[in-house]
């Protein structure tokens, strides 16, 4: 299905821009750098610790959004001996990052970048982060090179990492590779990218990962205002997350052969919620075998058709309780992800997250086999709050700025009916959440609602100010 836009016109910029401000300052975002942050990347940009070891031959190319410019990761594949050689570039922030310096703690600060569509606040100042250590096309640069061979299954055999040059042959966007690949003209490295994709898609499925295919709800600036869409991913979007997931299992894999690190965790979900959400799916009238897992049936979910999006949504509750685990000389019990179905680390986007440069730098020793520097080993035990403490503001700072735009849509239309679909009950309190059919929003109503029903509701209130959005069940 294409994604379903509702523009918002230049006048009423200033009224979200000040909503924006408002809700940066409440939550202690910060779009700009200390003078002493900034004065500490410029020196480390003029004197990075380069590698020896130079890589620069291999033909790699990045796959991101086209206004994307923080780009941790490039990759190539190839076929070799009946199998793949998947080679992944993630950028080496550390060539750039004194321990204990001023870009540092900073970093420490922020956790994580936090994206709006007037801009970025970003984990590293933009020097660093959109242009010395980016992966950027034509450009000579530090990486931390993966070296992953994989089977004729899709299994992992074999891997590798190190330090080592790179130079970035293409930026590419998902659009375009997706065109390319449907109409035969991509090169072989994005071939082969698909085929592992869709080998490591089965090997996801045989063991229990999960991947919710609900539409994303996008936000972007244009030239004429501010745009609101749900989009499906496309393809070539889950082929390239497979590599990024790939590369992470294989982190966690050498941290706990090695015994320290830190993974990211998520905890099997709770047999009382999974009867929970099969009730759920009779009252929807979704055929839900007993046989069929849970992870089985997401599989044969169409998030566009009303009773399946709600109950896609009312999934999200058995894949809340992620967190990292740090880990010294004694490993804790129950470091699997669920979704991944996998042990699992985050370390493929260190411009963009704190905890995948010490991922990374752990990694580097144990590939090695080198002791982990003493300044990446005596961080782990914090990072898994410094990382909860800003995975808890980024949630609130995404939430907010969707608000924002919602409302702002919206603020003219109250007393309106819309077509919408009820995607979530609070069955405590009332009231539930409602899609909207146009404009792309999702927002609180209240009424007695039945969920995955297509319902008519009335715009109560939009609010831009408070951030604020609700409907009333008319029928």
């Amino acid at each position: 299905m294409p994604a379903r836009r509702l523009r918002l016109t230049p006048p009423d910029a200033a009224e979200i821009a000040a909503a924006f401000a408002d809700l940066r300052n409440g939550l202690g975002v910060a779009m700009d750098f200390p003078p002493e942050v900034c004065a500490d990347a410029e020196q480390a940009i003029r004197s990075p610790r380069l590698p020896e070891a130079d890589e620069t031959a291999i033909p790699f190319a990045t796959i991101d959004p086209p206004e994307s410019m923080d780009l941790d990761q490039a990759l190539h594949l190839e076929r070799r001996d009946g199998g793949y050689r998947v080679r992944y570039a993630i950028a080496d922030v550390a060539a750039f990052v004194d321990p204990g310096g001023a870009m540092d703690r900073e970093a420490h600060e922020r956790g994580q970048t936090l994206y709006a569509p007037d801009g970025n606040a970003r984990l590293y100042p933009p020097q660093l982060s959109e242009d010395a250590g980016s992966l950027l096309p034509g450009e000579m640069r530090p990486a931390l090179l993966w070296t992953m061979d994989v089977d004729g299954t899709g299994e992992g055999v074999e891997v590798d990492v190190g330090r080592a040059l790179v130079r970035s042959r293409e930026k590419l966007d998902y659009a375009g590779v997706q065109r390319s690949l449907d109409n035969g003209s991509a090169s072989e490295s994005l071939e082969l990218l698909r085929e592992v994709g869709l080998l490591r898609q089965k090997r996801e499925e045989k063991r229990g990962g999960i991947n919710l295919p609900i539409p994303e709800q996008e936000l972007e600036r244009g030239p004429v205002g501010y745009e609101l869409s749900f989009r499906a991913p496309l393809p070539v979007e889950g082929w390239n997350a497979q590599i990024s997931l790939m590369t992470g299992q294989a982190a966690a894999e050498l941290m706990l052969s090695a015994r320290v690190g830190v993974l990211r965790t998520l905890p099997v979900a709770d047999p009382k919620a999974v009867d929970r959400l099969r009730r759920t799916a009779k009252a929807l009238g979704v055929d839900w075998s007993p046989e069929l897992s849970y992870a089985e049936l997401i599989r044969t979910l169409d998030p566009w058709r009303p009773a399946h999006a709600a109950l896609l949504s009312e999934s999200t509750v058995l894949l809340r309780g992620s967190g990292y685990a740090a880990f010294e000389d004694e490993v804790p019990t129950h470091v699997a992800h669920a979704g991944v179905g996998a042990e699992y680390a985050h370390t493929t986007a260190p411009l963009r997250r704190l905890v995948d440069r010490y991922v990374g730098e752990v990694c580097v020793a144990v590939s090695a086999g080198a002791e982990v520097p003493e300044w990446a080993q005596s961080a782990l035990p914090q990072l898994p709050e410094t990382m909860a403490r800003s995975n808890r503001r980024a949630q609130q700072y995404e939430a907010g700025i969707i608000s924002t735009v919602e409302a702002a849509v919206l603020e003219h239309r109250v007393g309106e009916m819309f077509d919408a679909v009820v995607v979530d009950v609070d069955e405590r309190d009332g009231g539930g959440m409602v899609q909207l059919a146009e404009p792309a929003v999702t927002a609180h109503c209240e009424g007695k609602l039945p969920l995955g029903a297509r319902v008519e509701v009335r715009l109560e209130l939009a609010d831009v100010a408070k951030r604020q959005v609700r409907f009333v069940l008319v029928r």
